[in-house]
């Protein structure tokens, strides 16, 4: 019998088991469906991430049926089939090199609403656009590479706090992956694919690095 999620619920607020608890899943039940409504909701929940200049160089692209799993097989490595035939659905995280070309809309909404002066505006537009608007295209691969990560790892956090288990993974082809995804490699660079649903197993408990040997102190 086949489970269906219902949307719209955060079955976890506690912080510290959605973080301390989360592990790498790579069986999950496939008879576990999520909703598309309710994938909607954690992206949309997920996109309160930071961002470069609130840039949000990010997008999504959900695969969730056997057609687009099978297309999705076409570029990531077969160690990574596993997760791509039983999860609810991948979650696959772009960053947008092109999100500059929006970022009037954005901030002039934020000023109609409101939240910041016409003089906050100008200055907004007349510092970090231009720096974007004249960027190498490293600088902008770099940037939305970041803003991606950061988005991504809040998606895992959320899918944990609706109720689920995931799995971040970057086993693909780095230069199919995104045409399989019909998406345009001139704008878009691969971040990672975000498989989620319910475990099926136990997931492998590891150990963490001492921090102290991570961290430097700069005097």
């Amino acid at each position: 019998m086949t489970e269906t999620v219902a949307p719209n619920k955060l079955t976890n607020n506690d912080l510290a088991k959605v973080m301390f608890d989360r592990h790498s899943v790579r069986k999950f039940d496939p008879t576990v469906k999520i909703s598309r409504d309710e994938l909607q909701d954690m992206i949309r929940e997920a996109t309160t991430a930071p961002s470069a200049c609130n840039l949000q160089s990010w997008h999504f692209v959900i695969i969730d049926t056997p057609e687009g799993k099978e297309k999705l097989k076409k570029a990531a490595m077969k160690f990574n089939y596993p997760q791509i035939d039983t999860s609810s659905a991948i979650i696959f995280v772009a960053g947008d090199t092109q999100s500059h070309e929006v970022y009037r809309d954005v901030w002039t909404k934020v000023y109609e609403a409101g939240k910041i002066s016409k003089e906050k505006l100008d200055q907004i537009f007349n510092t970090f656009l231009p720096l974007y608007e004249h960027a190498s295209p490293e600088f902008l691969t770099l940037d939305a590479t970041i803003d991606g990560a950061m988005v991504a790892m809040q998606l895992l956090l959320l899918a944990r706090a609706h109720g689920y288990d995931a799995n971040p993974w970057s086993g693909y082809d780095f230069k199919t992956i995104i045409p399989t995804l019909g998406l345009d490699p001139k704008r878009f660079v691969p971040v990672m694919a975000v498989a989620i649903g319910k475990a099926a197993e136990q997931p492998l408990q590891t150990e963490r690095y001492d921090v102290k040997q991570l961290i430097d102190y700069l005097d």
